[in-house]
């Protein structure tokens, strides 16, 4: 059986709460026995102490006894609950409070003996009557027996000490208990809100509604964190469908233009409108390329994309490599009127050298294209300890900011009109990404418009 957080959550607090309150009591009343036990034992024996020493001032010598004054300390004793009997030196009884009031003695008896048990129901008690010594001038000249109750005596004051302290505990149980229902109740609100709020997005995000988004606020940080997640789950996904739906009108708006050349030639031919001369199959031909050629770069992307990409590592000068490409991109660069330059000295790295050198074309490539005559391109090498820097940058014309966090997604291009002197398929940085990173590197870009822009590869050099 499944239950929500919020019940949980009250429950928790409510077994935190009640077993608190058992285990005060529980403590308090045990620990509060032993030391009330005691308490009560030497207040008894006080109060007897009491007694006898007022009947020992009673006595007149010479075996006399002042048996009035001893039958009022007896009686008072008697009202106060303490069954007293007085003898001297030879046993016999000077005054006996069975013998005053029986009626009297045997309700006290009985009382006691409630008390105890109602306290002490396991105590085994018994009635006896405990002896004390009466002295005159250092000399034993009777006794004292005093009745109790034992082996703890308890008063109805020392009851009603104990059962207050019970009640007040009760009572501050219950208030514990119903104080962690509320707060209880409270938090569980508290924290099972947010999480349901989460939850309710999730399950949009899961039918493919990526723009709802979470705006509650919360004071704890992990539920902070896991909506701030979400929602950021939910904007990158929003941005992937937006780049997946771009991405089919590409490939349509790519595919549609050479298919309708063909289409129209064929059926040109077809109707006998056009003669089926070398030049129109040529034509045709030529659109039959490009699109393989279209379909070979989606292939490729797809094949750089997988998780079974082979990287054959070995080691080899950087420099050399990039210089060699350099050195075949030139007519290029100088019949665009545009200048070429290289910095940086001998770097060995342990990488995929065709691999990377397909990097390297690509974003050379990039910059012929998209830097006007007159223009500069600049390569550098540099090395930071155990990484690689590489950097390619040009004062072209360079990319809206609005486009720069796109330029690594599959067919995208800034250059919306798809100029085909510009604009190839919109994979090779895709393509140049993938690989950088399948050698634990990083590619970045940075990119003003009319300025120019730069990208730098970041590589461990592996050796």
């Amino acid at each position: 059986m499944k239950f929500s957080l919020r019940i949980k959550l009250s429950v928790s607090y409510l077994l935190v709460a009640m077993i608190s309150v058992v285990l005060v009591m529980v403590l308090t009343n045990m620990l509060l026995d032993s030391h009330f036990r005691k308490y009560v034992n030497r207040n008894q024996e006080k109060r007897h102490r009491e007694v006898v020493t007022s009947v020992s001032q009673q006595y007149l010598g010479d075996g006399k006894w002042n048996a009035d004054m001893v039958e009022v300390i007896g009686v008072s004793a008697l009202e106060s609950g303490l069954i007293i009997k007085v003898k001297d030196i030879s046993g016999k009884i000077i005054w006996d409070a069975t013998a005053h009031n029986n009626g009297m003695c045997q309700r006290i008896i009985e009382h006691m003996a409630k008390n105890v048990s109602s306290r002490y129901p396991d105590a085994g008690e018994i009635y006896r009557e405990v002896p004390y010594e009466v002295n005159y001038n250092n000399k034993n000249v009777g006794f004292v027996e005093i009745g109790s109750y034992g082996p703890y005596y308890l008063s109805d004051n020392d009851l009603a000490f104990i059962n207050t302290l019970n009640k007040i505990l009760i009572g501050v149980g219950v208030f514990s208990v119903i104080l962690s229902l509320v707060l209880g109740g409270i938090m569980a609100r508290m924290l099972s809100l947010p999480i349901a709020r989460v939850i309710s997005s999730a399950q949009s995000i899961a039918r493919g509604y990526f723009s709802d988004r979470i705006t509650e606020e919360s004071s704890t940080e992990e539920i902070c964190q896991l909506t701030s997640t979400i929602n950021n789950l939910a904007q990158t996904l929003e941005k992937q469908e937006a780049l997946r739906k771009k991405m089919g009108a590409d490939v349509a708006h790519e595919l549609r233009t050479p298919l309708a050349t063909l289409q129209s030639h064929m059926e040109a031919m077809i109707d006998g409108i056009w003669e089926p001369d070398a030049d129109r199959l040529k034509s045709c031909y030529e659109e039959i390329i490009r699109i393989n050629k279209m379909v070979g770069d989606l292939e490729k992307l797809a094949k750089y994309e997988s998780e079974s990409l082979v990287l054959n590592k070995t080691v080899f000068d950087m420099t050399e490599l990039i210089r060699r490409i350099i050195c075949n991109f030139e007519p290029e660069f100088k019949n665009n009127g545009i200048d070429i330059a290289f910095e940086g000295k001998a770097e060995e790295i342990f990488a995929d050298r065709d691999k990377m050198s397909q990097v390297i074309i690509n974003l050379v490539s990039n910059a012929l294209k998209y830097t006007q005559t007159g223009g500069m391109v600049g390569i550098s090498v540099e090395s930071k300890e155990d990484m690689l820097e590489i950097r390619v940058k040009d004062n072209g014309q360079g990319i809206p900011e609005e486009d720069l966090p796109f330029v690594f997604e599959r067919l995208y291009r800034a250059d919306k009109s798809r100029n085909r002197l510009t604009g190839g398929a919109g994979i090779g940085l895709t393509i140049a990404k993938t690989i950088v990173e399948a050698h634990d590197g990083n590619i970045e870009v940075y990119s003003k418009v009319n300025e120019g822009t730069e990208f730098l590869i970041t590589l461990p050099k592996g050796i």
